[in-house]
């Protein structure tokens, strides 16, 4: 073989590599990203999903679209995430029933675990232990012993049993040892609106809903359930720094995809949106939301669902709920 032969074999070669490598960095997204919402237009899932499907089109230049799929407690949807080609071409946007399901459920059409890939923790939705002003109590302390003068005689609203605003309470009932009534609606809005109202005593209530009502003066809140305190209400101590040690309940929101994900689509998907929330952007527009960036790898995002699936299965079992 001549020198000049070897030379165009060698260009040749060195041509498919990289032709190779082109078409693999390229492949993913090769059609518009479907990414299914649980819950309705307009709340902070929603809101959520759509801020991610944007950043997303403008990296990557292919369309996404939200689908939002109500229904079940976000069982709907996720069933339907869990079937779907592990291609990274169909997300899932979650929240902390995707953890609590788990438990509260007798039987899921998917394994929780098994049949999806984390890919990032997006949000924590802090939330506030509110009371009706009229309720006398000014902390958390002084909320705890009205409850254990008076068994069963206080109240507690919720969006229905599994959400964040049950789960949250349930924690509280149970490390306190106390116990109140639990007032379910359907959805948060409804409740926190029976809390203003004064038709209620009290509610663990996501901040960002909450606040006009607490700066008003028209809720009282007496702490937040987050492990830190928060930006917007820097003198409110954490329930944990109130009296009650080592509570925690968080509303969190994240993404997955259907399990057995390709590492390097999972990868690219948590790289980018981990940059849009450390972007001055976009922790600029999550905090305009009330909510907290996260971020972090997918692998960290893997360890916090299954933290959250080991702590809300103690809560479940402890206060005999159960969703039929």
């Amino acid at each position: 073989m001549t020198a000049r032969c070897i030379s165009v074999c060698a260009g040749l070669a060195i041509g498919l590599v990289a032709g190779q490598v082109t078409a693999a960095d390229t492949a993913y997204p090769s059609r518009p990203i479907r990414i299914l919402i649980p819950f309705p237009a307009g709340g902070s899932t929603d809101l959520l999903a759509r801020m991610v499907g944007q950043r997303l089109t403008d990296a990557w230049g292919q369309s996404t679209v939200p689908d939002n799929r109500i229904g079940a407690n976000a069982i709907l949807a996720s069933e339907i995430a869990a079937k779907a080609a592990p291609d990274g071409h169909t997300l899932l946007m979650v929240a902390i029933g995707h953890a609590a399901n788990a438990s509260l459920y007798r039987k899921l059409p998917y394994d929780t675990l098994n049949d999806f890939t984390p890919l990032i923790a997006v949000a924590d939705v802090p939330i506030f232990l509110a009371v009706h002003p009229q309720l006398k109590a000014a902390s958390v302390k002084e909320l705890v012993a009205l409850i254990k003068s008076k068994p069963g005689g206080i109240n507690c609203a919720s969006g229905g049993v599994g959400a964040s605003h049950h789960l949250a309470g349930e924690l509280f009932r149970q490390m306190t040892s106390t116990s109140f009534q639990h007032i379910q609606y359907k959805g948060g809005g409804p409740a926190l609106i029976e809390l203003v109202g004064g038709r209620v005593d009290m509610m663990f209530t996501p901040v960002s809903t909450a606040i006009q009502y607490v700066k008003g003066g028209r809720l009282r809140a007496l702490a937040v359930t987050s492990p830190q305190r928060v930006a917007i209400t820097p003198d409110l101590p954490t329930i944990a720094e109130a009296g009650v040690p080592g509570y925690e309940s968080r509303a969190w929101y994240g993404l997955v995809g259907p399990g057995r994900m390709d590492k390097t689509i999972v990868t690219r998907i948590n790289s980018e949106i981990d940059r849009l929330l450390k972007s001055p952007e976009g922790r600029d527009k999550l905090q305009s939301l009330g909510v907290i960036p996260m971020g972090g790898s997918a692998v960290e995002f893997d360890g916090f669902i299954r933290r959250e699936l080991e702590k809300y299965a103690k809560v479940v079992k402890a206060g005999g709920i159960r969703v039929e």
